[in-house]
């Protein structure tokens, strides 16, 4: 990997991290597209260190907050009721569904997953998901003018069953395609949370997922695995950098605006991808050779 393609690609993880429209199919398709080799699923958990670090210090006094709490629920009974130690446990629980998918899946995940093919159904398909999530959300927030619609959830409702359904769409984005923001935002939307109880959630229940995930994948590259260091830690830092600002406009576009203009990308990127492998122009494994 070249400094060049690492600097276009850890641009492009630091500005789709966070928009639900798949990290890891844009780094899979701007690969494809440029003819370089597929940077795998190895470099996108490692790049994904640098917005995960993003997360962290955006939302800094949340998660020292939630930390402390949870620490302190451990030994004092009455803590167990405080929203932030409450909060600390559901991450934990709403983690378990990927972490066990994910290792289970780990070779799917680095080979057939990452056909264009799926990678395109996968855009589309939830690109139509978050547009009826996101219709149902701006009538509820509405009002609805003929008839009474439930008042959208806080965080402070969420509790064991919903985060594990919280926790189950996110481990649907390990299919690149269907963007870890996208599924669980779509899953909030869908259970009656707000749009930004959804998003905060899904970021705070990001954090030991993708943490995990690339001290894993750092453990395999020590070990022999392919992974050209310098390129890799040089689109990590551009991926923290671009992903801060990102984080930050993204979470006060949601508080106003409709995700209607990601649902029309989604859609439109998909079926462009099958216009152009059925022609015959790109091929479903372009680049796949890389290791």
């Amino acid at each position: 990997m070249s400094w060049f393609e690492s600097f276009v690609l850890g641009l492009v993880q630091g500005l789709t991290e966070f928009l639900p429209i798949s990290s890891s199919a844009h780094l899979r398709l701007t690969a494809a597209f440029a003819g370089w080799h597929d940077p795998g699923a190895a470099f996108t958990a490692i790049t994904q260190i640098g917005t995960e670090t993003a997360v962290l210090i955006y939302f800094r006094k949340d998660i020292v907050r939630i930390v402390s709490a949870w620490f302190r629920s451990l030994t004092n009974a009455s803590m167990r009721s405080d929203h932030d130690a409450k909060m600390g446990w559901l991450v934990i629980v709403g983690s378990i569904p990927i972490g066990v998918l994910g290792v289970t899946f780990k070779d799917q995940i680095e080979g057939p997953f990452r056909d264009l093919r799926l990678i395109a159904t996968t855009l589309i398909g939830m690109g139509i998901v978050l547009g009826i999530a996101d219709r149902l959300a701006a009538r509820d927030e509405a009002g609805g003018r003929h008839r009474a619609v439930r008042e959208r959830k806080s965080l402070k409702e969420l509790g064991v069953r919903d985060g594990l359904i919280f926790g189950f769409c996110q481990a649907m984005a390990l299919i690149p395609g269907v963007s870890r923001s996208g599924a669980t935002i779509s899953g909030g939307l869908l259970m009656g949370y707000t749009r930004e109880a959804a998003a905060r959630y899904s970021f705070l229940l990001a954090i030991p997922a993708v943490l995990a995930s690339g001290v894993f994948e750092l453990r395999e590259a020590g070990n022999g695995g392919h992974v050209s260091w310098g390129p890799t830690i040089f689109a990590t830092l551009i991926a923290f950098g671009v992903g801060y600002a990102v984080i930050s406009w993204f979470m006060k576009f949601i508080s106003t605006k409709s995700f209607m203009p990601f649902v029309i990308y989604r859609v439109l990127l998909g079926i462009l991808l099958f216009v152009l492998i059925g022609a015959g122009v790109l091929s479903p494994h372009a680049g796949e050779s890389a290791g």
